[in-house]
């Protein structure tokens, strides 16, 4: 039973309007069925239905809502958000979801001597003599660009960079929220590599990293490449790695759960961004038995249809090069992990995977299957990228501790061996009482993550010699 099944029968005859604080509401919960308090997060009381693959469709039915800091109102199955209307209600009001904040007094004429002129000058030609010091003498150190072109912008794809802002911004609130790092978003407007490239790279003066976002595969491959080669900055492109650490992650711990290691089948369809960075780290991490699919089918060397970096991938997976569907290269497979579309799989195919099947459904909204179906398949261990159903895969698992930890270091470069650092950290948070066939990764609020996440990674751009402090 998943936490919100335990929390719907422990509330059922509760008065709707009754009020109670996050203690109490731990309390009943941990009385009936025994729960920690690390599982319990009030906010997380809720379930969504969602129009088949349709974005912006989302209803959501509370079980609380929230009054103040610490104090809920429970309003049972009967409260029901249209999050669509009411993000745009809000975003209207809000009027961006981030601000600048000034750090120093400006209230006399000394203030603004200091401040600005005459004696900004002084740290201005310390940094003209060393540039390093732009780190300790401005924000830089701790200040994230969140840059995208506006080509895959959720499920929405190519909607322009302006449309992409309110994801940017989105994600510049979570940098700051969840690790304290200051994050300020870019929307780029060219498709050409080169000019992106050229773009972001006359900027990397005013940061300590790049998060690059929803960029469509192939290009954002070449753009992070690029990237790399010319800046002296952390370049991370979340779509492609965030997920990828999280699947791993997530992966590591299902496995332990089931028994089994590093030499089982896994098979994946969606060759983009996410899908090839995925098998790019499950093969650092050890994996050799993955096959990768699309749509269409198997990915293998000479396969039709491939761009560049699908090639490449084929090269190195699907160890007997043999072609087939979906459905036929499933057959015996312990893993699934999906990043294309919805209902793809279905429960006839899962039954023809081995004992004890893992499944990573990450399509948005609406998985390449649906738990319920997945369970009637014999799926032992389903997750998803929906905070309705246990064990979401969330990138915001990943990417505030991870540019924390590079910060902290003020590291060159963010390596594979520090997302592999990130991962492990990430997969040792839950507690072996807190781990089960439910509960594969910790919450997304749980108050352990971006440390952990961080001081993996902190320790790992040390070890590869990318640190430079």
């Amino acid at each position: 039973m998943s936490v919100l099944d335990e929390v719907r029968e422990t509330f059922k005859n509760t008065e709707i309007g009754t009020e109670f604080t996050t203690a109490e509401i731990k309390q009943m919960v941990r009385r009936k069925y025994g729960r920690t308090d690390g599982n319990i997060i009030p906010s997380d009381y809720s379930y969504n239905m969602s129009n088949k693959g349709k974005i912006g469709k989302l209803e959501t039915f509370n079980l609380f809502v929230q009054i103040k800091r610490g104090l809920y109102k429970y309003v049972g199955e009967s409260y029901k958000v249209d999050y669509a209307k009411e993000s745009l209600r809000l975003h209207g009001e809000w009027k961006g979801k981030i601000e600048v904040i000034c750090k120093v007094p400006l209230n006399s004429k000394e203030d603004l001597s200091l401040a600005y002129t005459p004696g900004v000058a002084e740290p201005c030609l310390e940094i003209q003599r060393n540039t390093e010091l732009s780190y300790e003498l401005t924000r830089r150190h701790n200040l994230c660009a969140v840059i995208t072109d506006g080509s895959a912008v959720l499920g929405l794809g190519d909607i322009g960079p302006e449309a992409g802002m309110p994801v940017m911004e989105g994600k510049c609130a979570l940098f700051k929220g969840f690790a304290d790092v200051d994050a300020f978003p870019l929307c780029i407007k060219t498709k050409d590599v080169d000019e992106f490239v050229r773009t972001v790279y006359l900027l990397s003066g005013s940061f300590g990293g790049i998060n690059l976002e929803d960029i469509s595969a192939p290009r954002c491959f070449e753009i992070e490449r690029k990237l790399k080669e010319c800046c002296d900055i952390p370049i991370f492109h979340d779509d492609q790695h965030g997920t990828a650490v999280v699947v791993l992650a997530g992966l590591t711990n299902a496995l332990k759960l089931v028994g089994k290691g590093k030499d089982v089948k896994i098979v994946t369809v969606g060759a983009g961004a996410a899908g090839i960075s995925i098998v790019k780290l499950l093969l650092r991490a050890g994996f050799t038995n993955i096959t990768m699919c699309d749509k269409q089918g198997a990915l293998y060397v000479g396969a039709e249809g491939m761009n560049w970096a699908q090639a490449e991938m084929a090269a190195c997976t699907n160890p007997d090069q043999s072609g087939g569907t979906l459905a036929e290269k499933l057959v015996g497979a312990d893993v699934f992990i999906g990043t294309s579309a919805p209902d793809l799989l279905t429960a006839e195919m899962v039954k023809t995977m081995n004992r004890d099947a893992i499944l990573f459904a990450c399509a948005n909204p609406r998985p390449e299957i649906m738990p319920e179906e997945a369970q009637k398949g014999g799926a032992k261990i389903i997750c998803t990228g929906r905070s309705d159903y246990p064990n979401q895969i969330n990138n915001v698992l990943v990417f505030p501790g991870l540019f924390r930890g590079a910060f902290d270091v003020r590291a060159r470069d963010i390596n594979e061996e520090m997302k592999l650092a990130a991962a492990e950290a990430l997969a040792g948070i839950l507690t072996a009482e807190e781990l089960n066939f439910d509960s594969i990764l910790p919450k997304a609020f749980d108050p352990r993550v971006a440390p952990t996440v961080a001081a993996a990674v902190a320790q790992a751009a040390k070890a590869t010699g990318v640190a430079r402090k």
